[in-house]
């Protein structure tokens, strides 16, 4: 059985992946972990979500339980990624992070960091997300420069980060397929007088609405006809299966840093 600690416990990922975690063959809880001052720290972590007492008691830091844990599953935020990161590093454990929203600076310390340990990073864990990621990269190289590029994602009012990983991710991945590059030619929304759509951006569009789990359309828009591509994610429970699939690879790997891509083998 594989042994795993889950970092934000007490988040709507958190709930899901714990949740999961008990009916997957192979894989046990042996740790939960919130922000100091949380409700739940000192509470059994199966309690709250209707899945009777598991004997696995929340705890306000990751080292007081990363010893009981062969692998962790983190969704929290970037500095506390980071910080659980840098503690798989020290006792060599395996990790998977779903955060969004690190900056370049931050991106730069986990690509630092990761390669020291065994990690799956990847905004979206997401099968569909990741199948779609490569059919982009696929259209992207095919159409070239001939079609405007256009991203939208849609996600709840409680979101903090804009745009979200995944449509940066998508961003970086059409960028990549057509030459272009991403810090200089996405345009976040347009307003006023803007002038006519210059052929180089990639377009990255955000909403925030109600209790939107998530949806991502991407747009190729040419002379005549448009091809879109749409994921809408119905449920968290896709993004834990996910996350839980790419822990169960990332125990039979090396040290690396690794993405679903990878977990995927596409």
């Amino acid at each position: 059985m594989i042994k795993t600690i889950v970092t934000g416990a007490g988040g709507r990922m958190g709930g899901r992946i714990i949740h999961l975690l008990c009916s997957t063959e192979g894989m046990g809880l042996s740790g939960a972990v919130e922000a100091t001052g949380h409700p739940l720290i000192g509470q059994d972590a199966g309690e709250r979500l209707g899945l009777g007492r598991l004997g696995v008691v929340v705890v306000d830091s990751l080292a007081k339980c990363i010893k009981e844990g062969e692998i962790i599953i983190d969704f929290t935020h970037p500095e506390a990624s980071l910080a659980h990161l840098e503690m798989a590093v020290a006792w060599s454990r395996a990790i998977v992070i779903g955060s969004t929203g690190f900056n370049s600076t931050q991106r730069d310390r986990l690509r630092e960091l990761a390669p020291r340990t065994r990690c799956v990073f990847s905004p979206n864990m997401s099968v569909g997300v990741n199948v779609m990621l490569r059919a982009l990269q696929m259209t992207a190289e095919i159409i070239g420069r001939d079609y405007d590029m256009e991203i939208m994602e849609v996600h709840h009012n409680q979101k903090k980060d804009a745009p979200s990983g995944t449509a940066l991710r998508m961003a970086e991945v059409i960028a990549m397929a057509t030459g272009r590059d991403i810090s200089r030619q996405a345009v976040y929304g347009r307003k006023g007088m803007t002038g006519a759509r210059s052929k180089e951006e990639i377009g990255i569009q955000t909403l925030r609405a109600g209790d939107i789990v998530g949806e991502h359309m991407v747009m190729f828009a040419g002379p005549g006809e448009r091809l879109e591509f749409t994921h809408r994610a119905h449920s968290r429970d896709n993004f834990a299966a996910g996350a839980i699939r790419a822990a169960q690879w990332l125990a039979g790997q090396p040290p690396g840093l690794y993405d679903m891509a990878d977990v995927l083998g596409i």
